[in-house]
């Protein structure tokens, strides 16, 4: 599936969103992961949960079902499922098969998110989540705040391809965020493994639109703009903006800090799931930067869909004529499809 091999989708072993932590309480929260439907919810302890969505009866959607306890009772029928999966009751009969379950899902909370890891559940290691030290959230200086949960009618490579070149800030964003300068800047890119990161370093050029409407740089200004990709799917930014090195009164001063998080996560071949995230330096800024940042993030949506749009209408794999500054974007292509590889000749070698 474009842009990856025929027959790639997504990896499945590696630990992708499911929800921000706050958003999931004592209600049954529907997703489709993957390909495949989960419902959400915390015990009456507070640990939360993921269990497969369909009731393996008659196909009715558990996430439109009823939280007793701890289990789920089904709609149709009343057939009631622990945390862990297992039937416990069938109300029509008296004996439980053992093999009447469904799926159950390693979910962690980390940082402001609930993980989930939709493959095999003996390598869900949680050393593999991203380091919140490394990603910014835990710096004493900056304020996280969960900020959008959406879902978007596109695959889920055209949103990492768009966080993957940032050169697009100059244009689909450049009455809010981008300057040319987002564009023009040499890009520095580093590899490791399940990371990639990219940075660029303007230095003495005109402030963005949002600074410039805040008032407060003075003339000209440096940025540092980035993005590391934590593969499988959250992609944690840098966008610091600095008193230009050009200024004798005041350079190196900050201006504007800020750790914009977006995670993303495949639901269907078509559809991923979006969320967004931000600190700042200012606990009342971060807040207030929700109604600043909601049209920023719908461009993005709105270009995403637009893709996704024009190649259902190509068909199958459509040619790219590709741009330097495409280079941060096919790496990380690379490093997801080699994860996905990764993926078949393991299964091969275990099914020979």
């Amino acid at each position: 599936m474009y842009p990856f091999k025929e027959g790639s989708f997504a990896p499945r072993n590696g630990w992708y969103v499911a929800a921000f932590a706050q958003d999931i309480g004592r209600t049954l929260v529907s997703r489709t992961i993957l390909n495949e439907p989960v419902v959400l919810y915390r015990k009456e302890n507070g640990e939360a949960v993921a269990v497969g969505g369909r009731c393996p009866h008659r196909h009715f959607p558990l996430g439109q079902s009823c939280l007793s306890g701890d289990t789920i009772i089904c709609g149709y029928h009343g057939i009631t499922f622990a945390a862990d999966g297992a039937c416990v009751d069938i109300p029509a009969q008296q004996h439980v098969p053992r093999s009447y379950r469904i799926p159950s899902y390693p979910l962690v909370e980390h940082g402001l998110w609930l993980w989930i890891w939709m493959g095999d559940a003996e390598k869900a290691d949680t050393a593999l989540l991203p380091d919140l030290n490394d990603i910014g959230l835990t710096a004493p200086d900056l304020y996280p705040v969960p900020l959008f949960t959406d879902e978007v009618a596109c695959r889920y490579q055209l949103l990492n391809d768009n966080l993957l070149d940032l050169t697009h800030l100059a244009f689909l964003h450049s009455s809010s965020i981008g300057t040319i300068e987002n564009a023009r800047a040499t890009e520095e890119v580093t590899q490791e493994p399940r990371v990639l990161r990219s940075r660029r370093y303007i230095r003495n050029a005109d402030p963005t639109p949002a600074i410039a409407a805040r008032g407060v740089a003075r003339g000209k200004v440096d940025q540092i703009v980035g993005m590391d990709f934590h593969l499988p799917g959250l992609h944690a930014g840098i966008g610091d903006h600095f008193q230009s090195t050009d200024d004798p009164d005041g350079w190196g001063e900050p201006i504007a800090r800020s750790r914009p998080y977006h995670a993303v996560t495949p639901s269907t071949p078509h559809s991923c799931y979006y969320f967004f995230a931000i600190s700042t330096m200012d606990p009342d800024h971060a807040e207030k930067s929700r109604a600043f940042l909601r049209p920023v993030l719908d461009e993005d949506i709105f270009a995403s869909v637009e893709i996704e749009k024009m190649i259902m209408l190509c068909g199958g794999n459509p040619p790219e004529l590709m741009l330097k500054s495409d280079h941060n974007a096919v790496l990380g292509r690379r490093m997801l499809q080699a994860m996905m590889d990764a993926e078949v000749a393991e299964a091969q070698r275990s099914a020979a």
